[in-house]
């Protein structure tokens, strides 16, 4: 009773501590193992000022209080000092071999598991780590025979759980991977919605881009799971992709992915290596992946991507300015440096060729000064004037924010030259009178007064579909319109749209026409519709709802020819298509009802059909949280998003999407145009 009424005492001691309160005022005891681990200091003078914790974790040695960091540890587990929801977890029976599942501060970037979609532990095969222990008592005998006290014996334990998200034995993981049916597939069109009655296959189409003549041809849109997504598609087009472009969650605890507070970089890692894996296996061999992110994973993401795609394939990091640093932002700037960046990486998967991306310039460069009046055929009868002259003439101020200055120069670009000292013509007879010509080496270039001359037209380049004076992109990107950008596609998305213009840059620089762009974190539907609008395929995979009221909506205002992002550059005039698939749901039909529920009531009026209808996780003991712990008043007490949260941990994950072996049980109630349309999908002949 004393050890249970001092836990009690701990626990209010360290909520003091706001760095280990969830947003619920629940305690969080991994964070404080973690922090005892690194044996901060405000954690220790917490509990050095306070009398009991001094007199149960503190030994006094002459005036000195050391801190029993081991003793302090060992008592947060036995006595399960942590947030109810994790102890909950647990006593449902999502544990391995009857055990926690235990935290991990640790960031894993050599993933153990054979497979790495394991998220819980390998249930069926136990791994084991290898770990050193200094031996004490060999060390004080090496230290007695005056050797250096080093000695750590080499031991084997059972793997520490690190994710308590999904649990999915080993033996199910081909079943778990397996392809997924499809159902509500719908083609959009030009005409609106229309139930297709096959896929398309183009073969003129396939023949231009160098693929099998049976590679599907349309532009798709699934909203799933995107990990089972691409584990359905990789077989259609392994090796066949272009480009592939993500803008994954970043792991701030803002997004709609959430993370246990101590293993965000782990648990990200592994969710981002799974997709990396199979996505990288739809690359064609010249195929690009550029993967947006931000400081919070950037190094993390980084390491992995050098261990999935090799260092040698790493091209470059594009930092992208998002941000100005006005308004309230600049309130912070005493504290810290003011974010204005995001981070784009870039991996080739073997081989790559790029087409160079310019960036316009908005100051004039003076030392193009020569403008050359008459026809250029005929250059004996033409004038050489002072530009500078020509363009006080018209009226118009010498600066290209003057929009008839620019249209000016860019129209006559072949007229306006520099010139420079060069010993090749300077010595050169065929120019000794000091006239104009073309220079005989090279018909870019002029010769005039003995001198070389450089053209402007040399630096006018295609800068987002239009012409400008520009100069070489690097890998900083600052010239983005980011002001409106919730307007672009006359969607709304709060989530941060990417610009238009950015994704235009990127497919521009590593695609060509028709060739195949996929993006498994699609959002509002950005990648999708600049393809679209680029005359490029593209697949887009998204979970959220938000796929049909933001991207499918959105996709459908671009076949309306939509003039909003980047359509005026291309000459947007509408059209196409593009198919809408949805994963066919199993137990994700029950975690859906489990989100829908209002409160605590509901979802045990659900919980019958639960067990009855779907699959529960193995591990689960139905009976006990049935009878005993959904019945507890602190189970009744938590907040409601956290009793649904368990209710999901409740569902064998393994059994989310119902695969295409099993499509025809009536139980799953998949329509017949559907069925026969996913086997067209997968080839599979009657």
């Amino acid at each position: 009773m004393a050890n249970n009424t001092y836990k009690q005492h701990l626990e209010n001691l360290l909520k003091q501590d706001a760095r280990f309160v969830d947003d619920e005022g629940e305690l969080m005891g991994n964070k404080v193992k973690s922090f005892t681990d690194d044996l901060d200091e405000k954690l220790i003078e917490l509990l050095l000022q306070d009398e009991r914790s001094r007199t149960q974790f503190f030994i006094k040695i002459k005036e000195v209080y050391v801190f029993k960091a081991s003793e302090f540890k060992f008592f947060l587990e036995q006595n399960k000092i942590d947030n109810s929801f994790t102890n909950y977890i647990n006593r449902i029976g999502l544990s391995v071999g009857g055990k926690f599942i235990k935290d991990n501060t640790d960031v894993v970037l050599d993933f153990p598991y054979k497979d790495c979609v394991l998220e819980g532990g390998q249930s069926t095969e136990e791994g084991l780590d290898t770990y050193f222990e200094y031996d004490e008592e060999v060390s004080k005998t090496d230290a007695k025979k005056g050797y250096k006290p080093q000695q750590y014996n080499e031991k084997q334990t059972k793997r520490k759980e690190i994710f308590f998200n999904n649990i999915v034995a080993k033996d199910e993981i081909d079943r778990l991977l397996e392809p997924k049916a499809f159902t509500n597939i719908t083609k959009y069109g030009a005409n609106g919605e229309s139930k297709p009655k096959s896929f398309t296959r183009d073969a003129s189409i396939n023949k231009k881009r160098g693929l099998p003549a049976d590679t599907i041809t349309d532009n798709l849109i699934i909203k799933g799971n995107n990990l089972l997504a691409l584990h359905s598609l990789k077989e259609e087009f392994k090796g066949k992709v272009k480009l592939i472009y993500i803008d994954p969650p970043y792991n701030t605890g803002n997004d709609e992915f959430k993370y246990n507070d101590n293993f965000n970089h782990s648990t990200w890692l592994t969710f981002m290596y799974n997709r990396l894996i199979v996505s990288k296996s739809m690359l064609k061999d010249d195929g690009l992946i550029f993967i947006h992110c931000d400081d919070n994973e950037q190094a993390y993401l980084k390491v992995l991507m050098d261990e999935v795609f090799s260092v040698q394939n790493f091209v470059n990091t594009i930092m992208m300015k998002t941000i100005n640093p006005n308004g309230i932002k600049t309130t912070h700037a005493t504290k810290t440096i003011l974010k204005v960046k995001e981070q784009i990486l870039v991996y080739k998967k073997n081989n790559v060729l790029l087409r160079p991306q310019y960036k316009s310039i908005d100051k004039y460069d003076k030392y193009y000064d020569l403008f050359i009046e008459g026809d250029l055929n005929n250059l004996k009868e033409c004038k050489v004037l002072k530009l500078k002259d020509k363009i006080k003439q018209m009226g118009w101020k010498f600066d290209l924010k003057d929009a008839n200055f620019k249209e000016f120069i860019l129209e006559n670009s072949e007229k306006i030259f520099q010139t420079k000292f060069d010993k090749r013509v300077q010595n050169d007879p065929k120019y000794a009178d000091g006239g104009l010509y073309i220079y005989e080496d090279n018909p870019n270039y002029y010769v005039y007064q003995k001198r070389f001359g450089l053209k402007l037209s040399k630096v006018v380049k295609e800068v987002f579909g239009k012409k400008e004076i520009g100069i070489l992109l690097g890998d900083v990107w600052d010239d983005f319109k980011l002001n409106n950008l919730y307007l672009e596609g006359g969607v709304d998305f709060s989530n941060a749209k990417k610009p238009e213009h950015l994704l235009y840059r990127i497919i521009d620089m590593t695609t060509n026409k028709d060739d195949i762009v996929l993006d498994f974190h699609l959002g509002s539907g950005t990648t999708a519709c600049v393809s679209h609008k680029m005359n490029r395929q593209y697949i887009g995979v998204e979970q959220m709802n938000y796929v049909e009221t933001v991207s499918i909506e959105r996709l459908q205002k671009v076949i309306d020819s939509e003039q909003g992002g980047i359509s005026k550059e291309v000459n947007w005039q509408g059209g196409g298509s593009f198919t809408y698939l949805v994963l066919a749901k199993n137990n994700q039909n029950a975690k859906d009802q489990i989100l829908a529920c209002n409160n605590y009531n509901q979802l045990m009026e659900l919980f019958n059909d639960l067990y009855s209808n779907y699959f529960l996780h193995y591990n689960l003991k139905i009976k006990e949280f049935k009878e005993v712990v959904s019945k507890e008043e602190k189970f009744i007490a938590l907040p409601l998003v956290r009793q649904k949260e368990i209710f999901c941990k409740m569902l064998d994950n393994n059994q989310l999407y119902v695969n295409v072996s099993e499509m025809e049980d009536s139980r799953h109630n998949i329509a017949k145009e559907d069925i026969a349309l996913t086997k067209n999908f997968y080839q599979i002949k009657e």
